[in-house]
Protein backbone atom coordinates (compact mmCIF):
# COMPACT_ATOMS: atom_id res chain seq x y z
CA UNK A 1 0.00 0.00 0.00
CA UNK A 2 1.29 3.47 -0.72
CA UNK A 3 1.55 6.75 1.16
CA UNK A 4 -0.17 9.70 0.16
CA UNK A 5 0.88 13.07 0.57
CA UNK A 6 -1.86 15.66 1.11
CA UNK A 7 -2.48 19.39 2.02
CA UNK A 8 -5.49 19.82 4.00
CA UNK A 9 -7.27 22.92 4.22
CA UNK A 10 -9.60 23.86 7.08
CA UNK A 11 -10.90 26.90 5.72
CA UNK A 12 -13.42 28.16 4.88
CA UNK A 13 -14.51 24.66 4.45
CA UNK A 14 -12.38 21.18 5.11
CA UNK A 15 -10.64 20.28 1.73
CA UNK A 16 -8.28 17.52 0.57
CA UNK A 17 -6.01 17.95 -2.31
CA UNK A 18 -3.65 14.98 -2.94
CA UNK A 19 -0.25 16.12 -3.86
CA UNK A 20 1.58 12.87 -4.48
CA UNK A 21 2.05 9.57 -3.73
CA UNK A 22 5.55 6.96 -2.37
CA UNK A 23 5.77 3.63 -1.89
CA UNK A 24 8.91 3.59 0.64
CA UNK A 25 7.82 5.34 4.06
CA UNK A 26 11.35 7.25 4.61
CA UNK A 27 10.89 9.11 0.79
CA UNK A 28 7.54 9.74 1.91
CA UNK A 29 7.89 11.43 5.54
CA UNK A 30 11.42 13.50 3.99
CA UNK A 31 9.13 14.43 1.50
CA UNK A 32 6.17 15.22 3.77
CA UNK A 33 9.08 17.24 6.06
CA UNK A 34 10.44 18.92 3.03
CA UNK A 35 6.48 20.53 1.56
CA UNK A 36 5.77 21.59 5.38
CA UNK A 37 8.54 24.12 5.69
CA UNK A 38 7.92 25.47 1.95
CA UNK A 39 4.07 25.41 2.11
CA UNK A 40 3.77 26.89 5.53
CA UNK A 41 5.22 30.11 4.22
CA UNK A 42 2.95 30.12 1.17
CA UNK A 43 -0.54 28.50 1.40
CA UNK A 44 -2.54 28.05 5.02
CA UNK A 45 -2.56 24.71 5.05
CA UNK A 46 -1.65 21.41 6.51
CA UNK A 47 0.69 18.59 5.04
CA UNK A 48 0.00 15.37 5.77
CA UNK A 49 0.82 11.70 5.06
CA UNK A 50 -1.44 8.91 4.90
CA UNK A 51 -1.13 5.29 4.57
CA UNK A 52 -4.11 3.16 2.58
CA UNK A 53 -5.01 1.11 0.08
CA UNK A 54 -5.94 3.84 -2.48
CA UNK A 55 -6.75 7.77 -2.97
CA UNK A 56 -10.34 6.88 -2.04
CA UNK A 57 -9.28 5.49 1.07
CA UNK A 58 -6.92 7.89 2.44
CA UNK A 59 -9.29 10.73 1.37
CA UNK A 60 -11.75 9.30 3.55
CA UNK A 61 -9.72 8.99 6.47
CA UNK A 62 -8.50 12.80 6.15
CA UNK A 63 -11.61 14.15 6.19
CA UNK A 64 -13.09 12.12 9.58
CA UNK A 65 -13.11 14.18 12.76
CA UNK A 66 -11.06 12.87 15.63
CA UNK A 67 -11.32 13.38 18.87
CA UNK A 68 -8.22 14.90 20.60
CA UNK A 69 -6.36 12.65 22.83
CA UNK A 70 -6.73 13.12 26.17
CA UNK A 71 -4.27 15.17 28.20
CA UNK A 72 -2.81 14.44 31.24
CA UNK A 73 -5.09 15.06 34.36
CA UNK A 74 -8.25 14.67 32.22
CA UNK A 75 -10.58 12.41 34.15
Amino acid sequence: MPYYIYKVFEFPMKRVEKIEQHDIYKHGADRSKTLRKELALTEQCNVKMIFAENELQAEELLMQYREPAPELGDD
